[in-house]
């Protein structure tokens, strides 16, 4: 059975991967004095140099939003990931294998433990049963004939990996429930459900299956459509530790497998969208699943394209959904960022629109798509009447708090100059209506400066001059607050002569510690860099000096309380007061 993964091959993982190179290929870095800049990836600011990388301490941070950490941290943070699932990432991009420490609670007994990795293996070949059955199965003709009458081929059919979940209620449970532990994997990935009898049965049957990948192209869920009209028409996986349908969005694995550079990202309503827009050359599709587009849906997208278009039905309900989509997307808009919207007419979807017209006609569509900001004042005119001074205040009331949630661009400037003109007002007027604007830039948390802090951030900024000091038992006998943190702090470095801040923050990952020890790990002490040794050891000198007049007062004390002092403690006192002389 699988274990926690091994600190050392963490530590390992951390020091093999260059956090400069990791990060670029994600996010443009510029050189910049002795490090590296860029916008950060993880809020929408303007600030083109608030994102800042270490090379030497491989760490990153951001001094407008606070974002930092490692190589670990940033893939996490950056493709969402949770920290099994980043570690195995960084360790296949090395080809290494992550290993397993052997798990024993007390007792002897091991540790009760689901591997996620196991889960994904798990959810892949249910996946490969799936497309089997759509092959195999006695209700195969019927499955292949549903999807010729929808216009489908067997190469798309096999490029997104459609299958068949068999009718029956226990087809999953017979197959993988193989175990205990099999059986609550399944559970735990959405696959079967608990009968309030007792028992099990499948969540999904007799019905057309979609897998759904993640973004490493791994099966997190399915989507399940019905061969009739029965309802629900289409059943999506449940919420699991592996599937969230709030961030995933289905054929955004296969649209980055097609474009190594996405010019752009058209997103539709449903599966069959997806998967016949494919088949018609248009292969740059996705579909939220379900639900209406998120803020992670869009800032997802934004990552991975400048250009993103909304395709939703001509009706009431399409509409409502794009607008919903519009009001997510307005913290993430920048410039050189694109957002807008195609409605097709009634009765009209991506996958009846294109199998009839063509690729052609509806990438013509596309061309004709609205921009947002047209969209946005066509939607706020139709609720007002500007033929009076009242409905343009109205216009006003409706209009400002979505441009309030722009960031400054020249996106904005012209967001609010179109207003003006419709208003009839002069911009600045208008600026005096906006809410004041903070900014992006946020100062770095001001630490008060204490001896304790100011050696705990340069141990955190230069770990490697801890390399070789000595142990301080003393330290474990003062009473000061910090000091068990810097002593443990001490433990690592003085035996890791090139430890990185990266790596040794990394022990304090999910500890109470953890905020405090990152903020002080780019915290701006103002020490020199050729003064920075120096001052740490004098530092630890007045920590020893404390401990030294602790003793000698304690031993004063006890002697002024007629207390007689021991021949030891005598001369303990004696060689304590030369030691105070000599210092």
């Amino acid at each position: 059975m699988a274990g926690r993964i091994p600190q050392n091959f963490i530590d390992d993982l951390i020091a093999r991967t260059d956090i400069v190179e990791l990060i670029d290929s994600q996010v443009k870095l510029k050189k910049k004095g002795g490090g590296y800049r860029a916008r950060c990836p993880f809020h929408n600011g303007n600030n083109d140099s608030s994102f800042s990388v270490n090379d030497k301490q491989q760490f990153y941070h951001c001094f407008n939003c606070g974002a930092s950490g490692n190589a670990l941290t940033f893939v996490m943070e950056y493709e969402g990931l949770e920290f099994v699932d980043a570690i195995e990432t960084l360790a296949g991009q090395l080809g290494l294998e992550v290993p397993r420490e052997a798990s024993i609670q007390s007792g002897g007994k091991p540790a009760p433990y689901i591997d996620r990795k196991d889960s994904y293996l798990l959810m892949d070949d249910i996946a490969k049963y799936y497309q089997q059955q759509l092959l195999q199965h006695k209700n195969s003709e019927k499955v292949i004939s549903y999807l010729k009458a929808r216009g489908l081929t067997g190469e798309t059919a096999k490029h997104f990996k459609i299958g068949y979940a068999p009718e029956g209620w226990d087809n999953i449970c017979k197959r993988f429930s193989r175990s205990t532990e099999t059986n609550k994997q399944l559970q735990e990935a959405g696959m079967i459900k608990l009968r309030d009898s007792g028992g099990s049965y499948d969540f999904f049957n007799d019905r057309l299956m979609f897998p759904i990948l993640d973004r490493r192209g791994r099966v997190v869920g399915f989507g399940g459509r019905v061969f009739d009209n029965q309802e629900p028409k289409y059943l999506n996986s449940p919420e699991t530790p592996l599937f969230h349908k709030g961030k995933e969005l289905y054929g955004l694995y296969q649209v980055k497998q097609a474009h190594k550079d996405i010019e752009r990202i058209l997103v539709v309503e449903g599966y069959m969208d997806v998967v016949a827009l494919w088949q018609y050359g248009i292969d740059y599709a996705v579909a939220s699943l379900g639900t209406a587009t998120t803020p992670d849906h869009i800032h997802t997208l934004f990552r991975h394209s400048s250009e993103i278009v909304c395709c939703f039905d001509g009706d009431k309900a399409g509409r409502t959904a794009a607008w919903r989509a519009l009001e997510n997307a307005l913290p993430y808009i920048q410039d050189g960022r694109t957002l807008r919207f195609m409605f097709l007419a009634d009765g009209e979807d991506p996958d009846s629109f294109v199998q009839k017209e063509g690729k052609e006609s509806f990438e013509r569509l596309i061309g004709q798509s609205l921009p947002l900001s047209d969209f946005l004042f066509q939607q706020l005119l139709a609720q007002v009447d500007m033929s009076s001074s009242d409905s343009k205040t109205k216009l006003a009331q409706l209009a400002i708090p979505l441009i309030s949630r722009l960031n400054t661009s020249i996106f904005r400037q012209m967001m609010e100059e179109r207003l003006t003109k419709l208003l009839g007002i002069e911009l600045e007027g208008l600026q005096k209506l906006l809410p004041k604007e903070q900014g992006d830039e946020k100062k770095t948390v001001k630490n008060k400066t204490t001896p304790m802090r100011l050696a705990i951030s340069i141990l955190l900024q230069h770990p490697n001059i801890a390399y070789g000091l000595p142990e301080f038992p003393e330290f474990k006998e003062i009473q000061l607050p910090g000091l068990n943190l810097l002593n443990s702090l001490l433990d690592i470095c003085r035996v890791n002569p090139n430890i990185t801040t990266g790596q040794l923050l990394e022990h304090w990952r999910e500890t109470p510690e953890s905020k405090q020890l990152n903020q002080l790990a780019v915290w701006q002490n103002d020490v020199q860099e050729d003064k920075y040794e120096d001052l740490f050891l004098d530092i630890l000198e007045r920590f020893l000096n404390l401990h030294l007049n602790n003793e000698i007062e304690y031993l004063k004390q006890k002697a002024r309380s007629n207390e007689a002092l021991t021949t030891q403690e005598t001369q303990q006192l004696a060689i304590l007061l030369s030691e105070q002389k000599q210092n």
